[in-house]
């Protein structure tokens, strides 16, 4: 787990007067307690200080309360702008951008030949505007030509470092381990409904020789009864018991990628000119995906040094999870949008891509933790010395929203869930770490990524118990403060602030309803109405799930009880 020594790099060199410290079991250990400690220290602090020194808990509350009331104004307009950046983006003819790098010349040379078309017809449309702030169709179609020249130019500017498309063959390994075929067979169908050629996609289930036998042989039936769909369809097992590893998904898809990667070699084929796509059974890809991964890896010179991110929407059974489960999608989906919008802490998660070199180098994923998906990022960032970026794709990629057979079985897989997610805390003893003995990446940049791995776990577990209980802590527990005007007065203005704040749940929930998928006919029109009162539950469900779900991650690192993978059970209505 956590307290194996990972250094996810090939390039990079420890410094000698670190590499006795971090090898030490003691120091691991301490960096394992940190988070937790920390966790338990903000959770217990008020109660203790409301006991003793009331006025110390008044002052932190407001401050507290004043920071996240403006911290939720902030993620509100973000997640504005992420929503509006993914719908924009799903509008791109993504197909013709990628001919785009076919033949920039010829395609600039014909928005020139509009653009002064446009301004000879109407010499104004520059600036020709309708009323209340609405573009016209004139202007609409001079910015989207301008922008068209822009890009155009780009292109032409990075002509020599740019990759012809039709060289690039895109990898996709889902991974698989007792999911049903009702699952599986879906979303290998969404691949056959991009708008990208299937011969140029291979496809690779990689399942698990631990999984169930029916679900075995239903993936190499799958892989059998699609072999002629793509450029080439396999299924590969993932043998148990290798060493180093632990289970989980890691080991799963990385046995995948060695093994197709030495069958691409031996083709010839340019470990640049591979992308490869880890998916999970229940992952959809959205109809441009190929097309805007390729276009965005064919362009970025720094090709072999960037991960690509696509949305993660929980939207495939939204309509059919429990409103609690619907809730958590939401917010997760939501969440992802709001980070597209701040790219410095973008980080891997669920579906993401990456390209055969950089995976090379990196010896693709990692085997040791149940987390594979987010450490990635920091396998990448050390093995490249900081020279690693993930790129927002602004397309999205469908996912299940946490649905099993019963409510209790539903409810107990999604807590799991975000315990699995919220394990990733465990990367900050990696991190510390592999940033000690890294002497090429810069002091500050290492500390800033630290702090934001950090910070953003430790808000996690404690944000939402302190909002929800710490203005009520002196009036309570502590008889004297309790007589005084300000002990009840702080309640008060605390409950300001969150209405304040609400502000930031109305945006979301309106953005909610409008993004929805079709209701199935399966379901009453009614149940929009459901789907909007759900929210009333936002408190119970952040408490009961989210906050308790990360403390307990936090403090099982803190004990020393790793946590394991648990596959998360997918389940469809009918």
């Amino acid at each position: 787990m956590s307290g194996q020594v990972e250094t996810g790099t090939s390039q990079s060199k420890p410094s000698v007067r670190y590499q006795p410290l971090v090898d030490q079991r003691w120091f691991i250990r301490t960096l394992e307690i940190i988070p937790g400690l920390t966790c338990w220290t903000i959770l217990i602090a008020p109660i203790l200080l409301s006991m003793f020194a009331p006025m110390v808990v008044v002052y932190g509350i407001i401050a507290f309360y004043l920071f996240w009331t403006m911290r939720a104004f902030l993620y509100s307009s973000y997640l504005i702008r992420g929503y509006r950046t993914m719908k924009r983006a799903e509008k791109v003819d993504w197909s013709e951008r990628v001919d785009w790098l076919r033949n920039p010349d010829e395609y600039l040379a014909k928005a020139e030949r509009r653009m002064r078309d446009l301004l000879r017809t109407r010499p104004s449309a520059a600036r020709w505007w309708q009323g209340f702030g609405r573009i016209s169709q004139p202007r609409r179609r001079y910015l989207d030509n301008q922008e068209q020249i822009q890009l155009l130019r780009d292109i032409q500017g990075r002509k020599a470092a740019t990759l012809d498309p039709d060289s690039i063959y895109h990898v996709v390994i889902m991974a698989v381990y007792n999911e049903s075929r009702d699952i599986v067979e879906p979303s290998v169908q969404a691949l056959l409904d991009v708008d990208y050629s299937a011969k140029k996609i291979m496809l690779v289930l990689a399942y698990e020789e631990r999984g169930p036998e029916e679900t075995r042989q239903m993936v190499r039936d799958v892989a059998e009864k699609y072999s002629n769909r793509f450029a080439l369809c396999v299924a590969i097992e993932h043998p148990d018991g290798l060493p180093g590893e632990v289970l989980g998904k890691g080991g799963n898809i990385t046995f995948a990628g060695r093994a197709l990667a030495e069958q691409l070699q031996d083709q010839g084929v340019d470990p640049e000119q591979a992308v490869v796509t880890t998916l999970d059974a229940d992952h959809r890809a959205g109809r441009q995906y190929f097309s805007v991964l390729t276009y965005l890896y064919c362009l970025d010179p720094n090709r072999n040094r960037k991960s690509f991110q696509p949305a993660p929407m929980f939207y495939n059974n939204i309509w059919d999870a429990p409103a609690p489960m619907r809730i958590i999608a939401t917010n997760n989906s939501f969440w992802h949008l709001i980070e597209t919008m701040r790219p410095h802490r973008l980080r891997n998660f669920s579906a993401h891509a990456q390209g055969l070199r950089a995976l090379l180098d990196t010896d693709f994923w990692s085997v040791s933790t149940p987390v594979e998906d987010g450490h990635q990022y920091w396998r990448s960032w050390f093995a490249f010395d900081g020279d690693h970026q993930v790129v927002a794709m602004n397309t999205p990629v469908y996912q299940d929203a946490v649905l099993a057979e019963t409510y209790p079985k539903t409810f107990i897989a999604q807590y799991k869930q975000l315990r699995r997610w919220a394990y990733g805390i465990s990367d900050f003893p990696f991190v510390v770490r592999n940033c000690m003995t890294n002497t090429k990446i810069g002091f500050w940049n290492k500390l800033i990524h630290i702090w934001r791995l950090f910070e953003g776990h430790i808000a996690w577990s404690t944000t939402a118990l302190v909002i929800t209980f710490g203005a009520w802590l002196p009036l309570f527990l502590n008889e004297r403060f309790s007589r005084q005007e300000l002990a009840h007065q702080l309640p008060v203005i605390a409950s300001y602030l969150q209405n304040i704040a609400l502000v930031g749940l109305i945006i979301m929930i309106a953005i909610s309803m409008v993004s929805l998928p079709p209701r199935p006919a399966r379901h009453r029109s009614s149940r929009r109405v459901a789907l909007l009162l759900q929210w009333i539950l936002v408190p119970f469900v952040t408490l009961a799930f989210s906050a308790t779900a990360a403390i307990d991650a936090q403090t099982r690192l803190m004990l020393g009880k790793y946590l394991a993978f648990q596959v998360t059970p997918k389940s469809r209505r009918k």
